[in-house]
């Protein structure tokens, strides 16, 4: 599923990067010349994302027995530095136009295109989410995102094109241009923070890890739980935790819990890999626990 939103991310790209560029001929807008470079920075992350999510569906090996996942948060940095670039490169066009007027010929080829254009993203971004949904991947979710602000820059592109073909406000064109640059530059910063986060093996969110602990809680032989830590490789998500069980038990029989709080885990989160460590309860020791809270 992964390799097909991508695959379709990437044609979309080509198709648009086409149909922007004739509209751009025909009319001279900065604004569809701007969403022209925005598309052309798609189909060089779409392509990265393709290559990225092939190599990180690799299975565990020796030298890799975490698998590959963080490839996609690598290649998510590489797509927010694309989106960046072509922010600042029509942010550029945008102030030299102001410096230096250009007139535009507005014609209802170019308008139409745009609506297809329109049309192609939403299609594409509702089938990203289909896939999303089902299958956690930062890189196509990173993909999605600059999509979603192509919506947007499209739907400006339209007005701006209607606006300028009749009321001549030449300057609009060039102002959606720059706001368009802006709206690049916060999705390329969201990406680059999320990427970070997974490099970086950022905690998954509170939500997540209350499920993951509600999930055993119940589980009669379970005195507690600490040094429970969590942390994502591309749809993987890793946990480690120690549960407190009496000391008394057999090891078999704390084997036993052990796999039965794997397993409730597993029916919530199937891409789960868990990693679990029995101790007595009541002991005491140091823990991960004290050290982050300065114990």
């Amino acid at each position: 599923m992964k390799k097909l939103a991508v695959q379709a991310s990437i044609s979309t790209a080509v198709l648009l990067i086409v149909i922007k560029a004739f509209a751009s001929f025909l009319t001279g807008s900065l604004a569809i010349l701007s969403s022209m470079a925005d598309s052309l920075a798609d189909a060089v992350s779409s392509l990265i994302t393709f290559i990225a999510v092939h190599y990180s569906n690799r299975p565990f090996n020796q030298s890799h027995r975490y698998g590959y996942g963080k490839l996609e948060a690598l290649s998510a940095l590489i797509q927010a530095a694309f989106i960046g670039g072509s922010a600042g490169f029509i942010a550029y066009d945008g102030i030299y136009r102001f410096i230096h007027p250009v007139t535009m010929d507005i014609t209802f080829t170019g308008v139409l295109i745009m609506l297809i254009s329109l049309l192609l993203t939403v299609s594409l971004v509702m089938f990203q989410n289909y896939v999303t949904k089902r299958v956690h991947s930062l890189a196509v979710t990173a993909d999605s995102a600059h999509y979603k602000i192509d919506i947007f820059s499209n739907l400006g592109v339209i007005l701006s094109l209607l606006i300028v073909k009749y009321t001549d406000w030449q300057w609009f064109d060039t102002v959606v241009a720059l706001i368009i640059a802006l709206y690049l530059l916060r999705n390329a910063w969201e990406i680059v923070t999320k990427a970070l986060g997974e490099i970086t093996d950022c905690e998954i969110d509170d939500v997540t890890k209350k499920n993951i602990l509600n999930q055993i809680k119940n589980i009669k032989e379970i005195k507690g739980c600490h040094d429970f830590r969590t942390r994502l490789s591309g749809n993987l998500l890793f946990i480690e935790l120690h549960l407190e069980m009496d000391g008394n038990l057999s090891l078999f029989e704390a084997h036993e819990i052990t796999e039965l709080a794997e397993q409730k885990i597993i029916e919530l989160y199937p891409q789960a890999q868990i990693i679990i460590h029995q101790d007595p309860s009541g002991i005491e020791e140091k823990r991960l626990d004290h050290q982050i809270d300065g114990l």
